[in-house]
């Protein structure tokens, strides 16, 4: 069995993680959140504390499936991230799927940051525990590395029906998991452009290079503190491919970026804090998130955004099983009742974000039509062919680009 070797937290890396809880996607509920910190310290740290460095298995261990006696899914989430009814105690959708399975949902919202949750379940993977968690949901960089270290079970396909059927296309290979056969997405986000109308006075902004070349911005544009986003716009605006990048091509983007910088065409790099920002009018445009957007645009008519002509970013959040868990037929069953498209309707209208589920449009329509006709919650096809994933990086990649990234921002 391959032994797996700890990741060593660099300076840079500890500083962007900094960063992230301080002002970034890390900082804030999940209804403004999709990212996450990098994860620093946490297999290196606990190693260092004496936890046994994992085995790498791919398929991950199963245990006795108590599915069938044990009506029950133990569901560990985001804070935030799923539908509550006015009441504030109730979550219609886990109720609908309690009704039509009879398996009760224990839902915890104890996932608040990626890296930090990693610490808390990683001594029991590591020593072939149960978590206590039969479902759970982390963002695609750490899903990554839980398949690589052979921490969460390969998904049965024949409980996931619904799921295999209507989950959208941009969203089905990803290649850290190519074929979705441990994970699938519980929800999506879109990285673009947006701006404030009345700030821009008539300036057409359009894509990255005019963020970065436009005399009339210099010093009120914004991009974000989160490498993948604002590396992966500039690297598509520049032709490059954030799925099939080089180290020089890396190195290009920076040195573009820092020509940006020192010219003071950049106000700053930011979080979430942007959005103040940019609804004031501080910043005329800026990279941004679009969940944040969708929120500030039903408060704010200035607040407008653009999908540039060379694409966007995309990342999601994912539900994977961990190794042990107790009911893992009940949680792939939880899995595909969200892919249904009621269910998938009732909580893209509730959170906001891009719903991974084909074809639900009409469903949604009949909840909220503005949501339904919004791009930045169901992406329609020509939207789709735009979106673009940063690759997987390895451990030494991931040090080396943190390192040049926090050099160019000044962490």
């Amino acid at each position: 069995m391959e032994q797996y070797e700890p990741d060593r937290t660099s300076q840079a890396e500890a500083a962007a993680i900094r960063r992230s809880l301080r002002s970034g996607r890390a900082a804030m509920t999940r209804r403004a959140l999709m990212g996450g910190a990098l994860a620093a310290g946490g297999v290196g740290a606990l190693s260092a504390c004496g936890i046994p460095a994992a085995g790498k298995s791919q398929g991950g261990v199963s245990a006795d499936d108590h599915s069938a006696k044990e009506k029950v899914v133990r569901f560990s989430n985001w804070p935030e991230y799923i539908d509550v009814d006015d009441s504030g105690k109730h979550r219609p959708t886990l109720d609908a799927f309690r009704k039509q399975t009879g398996i009760s949902v224990a839902y915890t919202e104890d996932i608040n940051d990626n890296d930090e949750f990693f610490g808390k379940i990683q001594p029991q993977l590591a020593a072939g525990q149960d978590t206590g968690r039969d479902l759970i949901v982390l963002t695609d960089w750490l899903a990554a590395r839980m398949i690589r270290l052979g921490y969460v079970q390969k998904l049965d396909a024949s409980h996931l029906p619904h799921a295999f059927a209507n989950l959208s296309e941009q969203f089905r290979s990803p290649d850290w998991d190519p074929g979705r056969a441990y994970s699938y997405p519980w929800q999506g986000i879109s990285t673009v452009i947006a701006y404030n109308k009345k700030a821009l006075n008539g300036v057409e902004v359009k894509s990255v290079s005019d963020l970065l070349d436009t005399p009339a911005l210099k010093g009120r544009v914004g991009l974000l503190t989160e490498m993948r986003d604002t590396v992966g716009m500039t690297m598509l605006d520049m032709g490059k491919d954030p799925a099939k990048f080089t180290d020089d091509d890396y190195d290009a983007v920076l040195a573009r970026l820092q020509k940006a910088v020192d010219k003071g065409q950049i106000r700053r790099f930011t979080g979430n804090d942007y959005t103040s920002d940019l609804s004031k009018g501080d910043l005329a445009a800026c990279v941004a998130w679009g969940g944040d957007i969708v929120q500030l645009q039903a408060d704010n008519p200035d607040v407008a955004y653009v999908i540039p002509d060379s694409g966007y970013m995309t990342s999601t959040d994912n539900m994977l099983i961990p190794n042990k868990a107790r009911h893992k037929t009940n949680a792939e069953r939880l899995i595909d009742f969200y892919y249904q498209p009621e269910p998938a309707a009732e909580l893209a209208a509730y959170i906001n974000y891009v719903s991974p589920v084909a074809d639900v449009k009409p469903y949604l329509a009949k909840i909220d039509k503005t949501a339904a006709d919004n791009p930045l919650i169901l992406p329609d096809k020509a939207m789709q062919a735009k979106s673009h994933a940063f690759r997987s990086l390895s451990s030494k990649e991931e040090a080396a680009y943190q390192a040049k990234f926090a050099k160019l921002t000044g962490a």
